[in-house]
């Protein structure tokens, strides 16, 4: 568990975000969240189902479950960071004052 993990992979993952939210597709499942009727409700609603599985799948000791509701649950929250108008690197400024 000490391999580097590259951080390159959150912020293509936070650009997608973004490019949506500015240019949205009807298609993409990432704008029907950040557009969808009950507003930032939506997702927040996600980030607490996705929580939930999170928390279950760990507690379960299931680890290629807890690895999938993981990436599900740190996509939901860069998700409702971006509709909250909060950007991604005023968390990772705070991560990395809080590191020091």
């Amino acid at each position: 568990m000490n391999g580097r993990v590259d951080p390159r992979m959150i912020a293509e993952i936070w650009d997608v975000i973004c490019e949506r939210a500015d240019n949205p597709r009807p298609e993409s499942y990432t704008t029907r969240l950040l557009t969808d009727k009950k507003g930032i409700d939506k997702v927040l609603e996600k980030v607490g189902e996705e929580s939930t599985e999170f928390i279950l799948a760990i507690k379960n000791g299931v680890n290629e479950r807890t690895v999938e509701e993981t990436a599900d649950l740190l996509f939901h929250l860069l998700v409702a960071l971006r509709a909250a108008g909060i950007d991604l690197n005023d968390v990772m400024k705070e991560l990395e004052h809080r590191r020091k």
